[in-house]
């Protein structure tokens, strides 16, 4: 047991250092908040590039790209100042079963919240300071005209969720290294609260590697490897979400 576990830490750790560097940026969703320099342009162009990370990269890559031209590449400007008539430039705009009436809602939201606050962190942080989820779900829906149909694009662990996008959005705002990948913008929260964002690739290679049992990708899978990562890096359990992502996702399977 000891030598299998020997074995798969130095496979975390090498394909964690191969795929966890600058030359992954261009290919993924990141590419876009990378893109921005001030810290509010990052954080609300890397919420909403995560949100609508479903689909293959290049696709989440234009239509990102198309979002943000509407809001004239000044995510942070145009969120704050833009009126209501200037919502009508996205009636248009959709990708997959994200609609006009959720991008909407995400307006009204986010102008509402910088308004008054400079970041969303906060918003993930419980009465008693701790990460949750939820709690983030539940605030991002408090206005009174929250759509029912937006709240499936926004998961929650109460749902039973990966919550996937949740926690990729803060892996990029929390995770600091040399990598130059993540942005480690956000300080209340730390990496090792974080939980790995779970997609079809992480799973299949987490499962052949046996960091992983349970048949349902869902929240208590997400709790499972998470756990089972912290074995290998108690207080940055995330980081191998590129080494499992990287070799799922480009076939590097070894075994």
């Amino acid at each position: 047991m000891h030598r299998k576990r020997k074995r798969i830490q130095e496979l975390l750790d090498q394909k964690y250092k191969q795929y966890a560097e600058p030359s992954f940026i261009p290919n993924d969703p990141i590419s876009i908040p990378h893109s921005y320099k001030d810290q509010r342009d990052i954080e609300i162009s890397a919420f909403w590039v995560s949100m609508l990370s479903w689909g293959n990269r290049p696709t989440i890559i234009n239509k990102s790209k198309e979002l943000f031209n509407l809001m004239d590449n000044a995510p942070y400007d145009f969120i704050i100042h833009h009126k209501e008539k200037d919502r009508a430039r996205f009636l248009d705009f959709k990708h997959r079963t994200f609609q006009s009436l959720d991008t909407l809602y995400f307006l009204e939201f986010l102008q509402s919240h910088f308004r008054k606050m400079d970041s969303l962190e906060s918003l993930f942080l419980d009465e008693e300071g701790k990460l949750n989820i939820a709690h983030f779900h539940h605030q991002f829906f408090s206005l009174p005209d929250a759509p029912k149909r937006t709240r499936k694009h926004v998961a929650t662990t109460e749902r039973g969720s990966t919550c996937k996008r949740i926690n990729m959005f803060l892996r990029w705002m929390v995770r600091s290294e040399d990598n130059q990948v993540d942005f480690g913008l956000w300080k209340k929260i730390r990496p090792e609260q974080l939980y790995i964002p779970l997609d079809i690739h992480v799973y299949r290679v987490a499962t052949a590697l046996g960091l992983l049992e349970r048949k349902s990708r869902d929240w208590v899978a997400v709790v499972e490897l998470t756990k089972n990562l912290s074995k290998y890096c108690p207080e940055d359990p995330v980081k191998y979400d590129y080494a499992l992502f990287g070799m799922g996702v480009n076939g590097d399977m070894p075994i």
